[in-house]
């Protein structure tokens, strides 16, 4: 005969007020019934627990069920006033900024330019501010922050970039600026993972995101795991060494688009959108320079997969347009024989390094407010 489980009722109460949380922030407000359904707990538990969430502030009544039969019923949801996690994307040209609640919903968001002069911080933390003001939170407070960066990202937070190594300071001082804290990731890690939590990389075992637009970045995921490399390195591909450029060159960027513009005969200063536009409409001298790029994308694919061997590689950023993807896929096929490439197209295009940053910061944010929310005050000594 089994023994029945038996533990502290703390500990209990703990694990059904997860679960319940945990149910409010996936499917919205919920009756009772419906947290009995969705959790498996008795109505008795599910009632104990909703009084102590309500005692604690973390959830609070939202109208009304008149959809099913029977008598109406009162919905519960996690309360408004719980706070927010900001989502950060930075290129080498703008910030946009994301805040998001424990839901993963979206309640505000702003764009800018950086100006010549801008110092990044004061940036994005104005930016943060102009989210706040426009939701009226002057009362929630911002937990965390979660920024993706172009560059290599340390372990610590430390970002390597054209202007070399920072030991962490921009980190340090976002977090000190906003007072929270702050995790920094690599732009197209978290486009990578954005695929993974909810694009064409969901059903993927492995696969390596190959995102295209200031350069030419990797995200490597390996058995449903984002592989970072031990020194942050891994999926930095845009020097791999191709003939006949020179090592270290890198293989794609503004200006290697413009290099590539001055060989056809081409505006060397119009964008590599201009480009894919032209190329689209059959312009020969744009669907050289498409023709080239895809080249060197397939090269990159090639070489990944030889190491690697993913199941398939997804095309994000500029890599998604329709001109690119055509002629990536067109001479993909000319190796085929000696190498098959499987090229998927992001489900996010250049939106998915700040689909990934609202994703990991809505996933914190609930992580950080359930455990404050959960574990008991500490007793006062005598």
């Amino acid at each position: 005969m089994s023994r029945p489980l038996a533990g502290p009722q703390g500990l209990l109460r703990t694990l059904n007020g997860r679960a319940i949380l945990e149910a409010l922030a996936r499917s919205g407000p919920q009756t009772r019934s419906d947290l009995m359904s969705t959790t498996g707990l008795s109505r008795t538990a599910v009632t104990q627990v909703l009084r102590m969430l309500e005692n604690a502030g973390a959830v609070a009544p939202a109208g009304i069920d008149r959809d099913t039969r029977g008598p109406a019923a009162g919905r519960v949801a996690l309360h408004p006033r719980l706070g927010f996690a900001a989502a950060v994307h930075v290129d080498h040209h703008a910030a946009h900024v994301v805040l998001v609640d424990a839901t993963g919903t979206v309640q505000a968001e702003e764009h800018g330019p950086f100006a010549e002069t801008d110092d990044r911080v004061a940036h994005i933390v104005g930016l943060v501010e102009r989210c706040r003001r426009s939701v009226n939170a002057a009362k929630a407070a911002v937990h965390l922050a979660v920024v993706g960066v172009p560059g290599i990202v340390t372990a610590d937070g430390g970002i390597r970039d054209d202007f070399g190594p920072d030991g962490g300071l921009f980190r340090s001082a976002l977090s000190t600026a906003l007072d929270c804290p702050v995790r920094v990731e690599n732009d197209v890690n978290l486009a990578a993972l954005a695929e993974l939590t909810g694009g064409e990389g969901g059903t993927l075992a492995s696969f390596a995101l190959l995102l295209l637009d200031d350069g030419l970045g990797a995200g490597i995921v390996i058995d449903g795991e984002l592989h970072r490399g031990f020194s942050g390195v891994a999926g930095e591909v845009m020097y791999l060494p191709q003939t006949p450029i020179p090592i270290g060159a890198p293989l794609a960027g503004d200006a290697v688009v413009g290099d590539l513009a001055l060989g056809v005969g081409r505006d060397p200063d119009a964008s590599l959108d201009d480009h894919l536009e032209a190329a689209e409409r059959g312009d020969e001298a744009a669907v050289q320079i498409v023709s080239e790029l895809a080249r060197r994308i397939v090269l990159v694919a090639g070489t990944v997969g030889l190491v690697l061997d993913p199941e398939a590689f997804i095309l994000s950023g500029k890599a998604a347009h329709p001109a690119l993807v055509a002629a990536i896929e067109r001479i993909a096929a000319e190796y085929e024989a000696q190498l098959p490439l499987r090229f998927l197209v992001s489900s996010f295009g250049t939106e998915a390094p700040l689909i990934g940053a609202v994703d990991q910061a809505a996933a914190a944010l609930r992580s950080d407010l359930f455990s404050r929310i959960l574990t008991p005050a500490p007793k006062g000594g005598r």
